[in-house]
């Protein structure tokens, strides 16, 4: 597990749950599951199962020895809300998150059922976001999901973005992160599908951040969008004493 990230959103990661099944188009390519079978080549043992849906028992408690505050993103190797995970897991992973409360967590799921679900019985601290992946027109529906958790911060990761996303219903969005596809067969990104989420988050005063163009060489494709970055983040809980 990473206490720092390259991913642009967040600080670190903490995967408790690692390797995933494919739901969706956005799955096609997963960075992840490139990744977790690189890590198995290297024989890291958290990945001797390569891709397979795995519990590590000995990461769950992790970030309470973070000591300095930072933004975690949970299970960037997989979905907590995988229905392989059990419930008493997830139970657990919140009890974690609720204790470690010097850190932002941020939990994405495509499971969003799963996750309106459980809702109602996790501890949903303030230091908890909680997100969902749409990549397309046909699963918008995981919005409305998200919007009926009790999660205090509760954002989009639009990414990758395959398609236009019409007119979208922001009341009770807290952010919203759009990227291209990226590394090997990136699918490409229409920049005007940018511009209108772009708009429709400014229109109703939701903080944007644009994550990438994407494409085989991310970082020569860059990350302005018309002429400047896009760094809008939610305000960050007070971390009490």
């Amino acid at each position: 597990m990473a206490l720092n990230s390259a991913i642009e959103w967040t600080e670190g990661t903490w995967n408790p749950v690692t390797g995933c099944t494919k739901v969706s188009p956005g799955c096609e390519h997963c960075y992840a599951e490139r990744m977790s079978r690189r890590l198995q080549a290297m024989g890291q043992p958290n990945y001797v199962n390569g891709f397979k849906v795995n519990i590590h028992e000995h990461v769950l408690d992790m970030p309470l020895r973070w000591k300095k505050p930072k933004t975690i993103f949970v299970n960037s190797m997989s979905d907590l809300f995988h229905k392989e995970v059990p419930d008493e897991f997830i139970q657990r992973a919140f009890d974690v998150m609720n204790q470690a409360y010097q850190h932002q967590f941020q939990v994405l799921t495509k499971r969003s059922q799963r996750l309106l679900d459980l809702s109602p019985q996790l501890p949903w601290a303030d230091n908890i976001w909680v997100g969902v992946s749409v990549e397309n027109e046909d699963y918008t529906f995981r919005i409305d999901h998200l919007r009926q958790t009790n999660s205090h911060v509760k954002f989009l990761s639009l990414e990758p973005l395959l398609g236009p996303l019409g007119e979208l219903d922001l009341a009770g969005i807290d952010w919203a992160i759009v990227g291209g596809e990226s590394g090997p067969g990136a699918r490409p990104m229409d920049p005007s599908w940018v511009i209108d989420i772009r708009n429709q988050c400014l229109d109703a005063g939701v903080p944007f951040f644009f994550k990438q163009w994407g494409g085989f060489n991310k970082k020569k494709a860059g990350r302005e969008l018309e002429g400047r970055t896009w760094n809008q983040m939610p305000e960050p809980v007070a971390i009490s004493g």
